[in-house]
């Protein structure tokens, strides 16, 4: 594969250890992480060339996230390091069964939310690429962010780039005075790819699921690939929680015309269900890449953010023969040696 490459702000992340809440624990394990990066190191485990791109404070935390994404393999070059401004930071607090994991997010005036956009040539830093990923969390930081989302995608496809995201709608952050309902349709029409569920259709497009249909999965990529005819595939993940540390998930693919789901996976106990959603994505990327049949890229990424929910930290350390041994039906867990 060509280099993918991620375009997104990385925070640190603060956690209690094992299921310790906030107010009761003396010490935080510090880790990194951030939806874009996440798959572009998830990708460069499975020997993907992968690069991100991002906006740091020019201080020892910034220069440490950096390097945290640097150990698993990801291209940081063209980073850019500023003054004046922070790393952002969110607390995570692990629940168990029947308490919820929260999450505390200090994330204001960070060095990605000034970022200039005219400091990108996006030209030039897509060169080498073969892949674009964003996320629908970048252009909700800022409106600069939201500019230099545009302006990546705008290259993407001069370059004759493929373009993902995972739209990841999250309300709270949309705070600089424009609705993501006015800035997401523009960014997704340059999409060859997106991962979308019916919620995030309905709130962000107001695309809702016909009426009586068996598959509201299938409705809604249909109209949202009507609106946007540069989506090509439309995938998600369905999830039955049982509990804080008891998930079931199972993949979905709207693939012009064509529908595929995988069977639901049982995982418990939850080790750290964050950057499910991005080793979803990530494994889609590389199975896509790597399997002629749709529905077996659609069952390895599927498979992949399974295995992430086992694995602490962000982001999802998996080979792809691990995910494959999985594939083939090895869902016992059992000792190799």
């Amino acid at each position: 594969m060509k280099q993918v490459v991620t375009f997104g702000e990385v925070m640190m992340r603060l956690s209690p250890p094992l299921n310790y809440r906030l107010p009761q624990t003396a010490t935080l394990e510090v880790t990194y992480g951030g939806g874009d990066a996440n798959v572009a190191a998830a990708l460069a485990q499975m020997g993907v060339p992968a690069a991100h791109i991002g906006v740091f404070p020019a201080n020892e935390l910034g220069h440490a996230a950096a390097n945290h994404l640097r150990r698993y393999g990801v291209d940081m070059s063209r980073c850019l390091f500023t003054e004046g401004h922070r790393l952002g930071l969110y607390f995570l607090e692990v629940g168990a069964s029947l308490r919820p994991s929260r999450i505390v997010y200090d994330r204001a005036d960070s060095a990605f939310a000034h970022l200039d956009p005219a400091a990108f040539n996006w030209d030039e830093l897509l060169k080498d690429a073969g892949w674009l990923h964003w996320t629908g969390i970048t252009p909700a930081i800022s409106a600069a962010a939201a500019q230099a989302t545009a302006d990546a995608i705008a290259a993407a496809r001069r370059l004759g780039i493929t373009v993902s995201a995972d739209v990841n709608y999250r309300r709270n952050l949309w705070q600089y005075g424009q609705k993501a309902q006015d800035v997401m349709p523009d960014l997704v029409a340059g999409c060859d790819i997106v991962v979308c569920t019916e919620g995030d259709a309905d709130d962000l497009f107001g695309i809702k699921a016909a009426e009586g249909t068996d598959n509201g999965f299938i409705s809604m990529s249909q109209q949202l690939t009507e609106r946007f005819p540069q989506i090509k595939r439309v995938i998600a993940t369905r999830r039955q929680t049982q509990s804080a540390s008891h998930e079931r998930i199972c993949g979905l693919l709207w693939n012009q015309g064509e529908f595929f789901e995988t069977p639901f996976y049982d995982i418990s106990p939850v080790v750290d269900r964050i950057g499910g959603g991005d080793s979803f994505i990530s494994g889609f990327i590389y199975g896509d890449a790597h399997y002629e049949s749709r529905e077996q890229a659609l069952s390895f990424a599927t498979i992949a953010s399974a295995l992430k929910h086992t694995i602490h930290g962000d982001i999802n350390l998996v080979t792809p023969a691990e995910v494959e041994h999985l594939m083939q039906g090895n869902l016992t867990g059992r000792l190799l040696r």
